[in-house]
């Protein structure tokens, strides 16, 4: 795949994964699947931080996706905060069977931010 090909999926990435951060957290969270994308038992004060967290993300993603090369720093962020979250929230979900929903909603999901965005981020962008 040529790198300018990569550039035009990476910007589709950026806003889809945006659009999702400002609009699918919240929805898979508080309506659609909570036990998947929340905390057991709920928690409102966390669940609206880690969610006003990911709107403002998805809102910085959204402007990235302009000029992502610009923005190469912000994308790393979201790789490697993606990539530690998701860790994290899989090793607690491997001790604590309360959270063990999570392994089928937000775990793989944010792995799979981290690896789309990596995969389709510019090698020279890489290095």
């Amino acid at each position: 795949m040529q790198q300018e090909e990569k550039l035009g999926y990476l910007k589709m990435a950026l806003y889809v994964f945006g659009v999702i951060f400002i609009v699918g957290v919240p929805v898979m969270m508080m309506w659609v699947w909570p036990s998947g994308w929340g905390w057991t038992p709920p928690q409102p004060e966390y669940e609206q931080m880690i969610m006003g967290i990911y709107m403002t993300l998805g809102v910085f993603l959204l402007r990235a996706a302009k000029d992502p090369m610009a923005n190469a720093s912000l994308i790393w962020f979201t790789i490697w905060s993606s990539l530690v979250h998701a860790g994290i929230m899989l090793a607690q979900a491997m001790v604590d069977e309360t959270e063990q929903a999570n392994l089928l909603g937000d775990i793989p999901a944010l792995f799979l931010v981290a690896f789309v965005l990596w995969y389709f981020m510019p090698r020279k962008a890489r290095a």
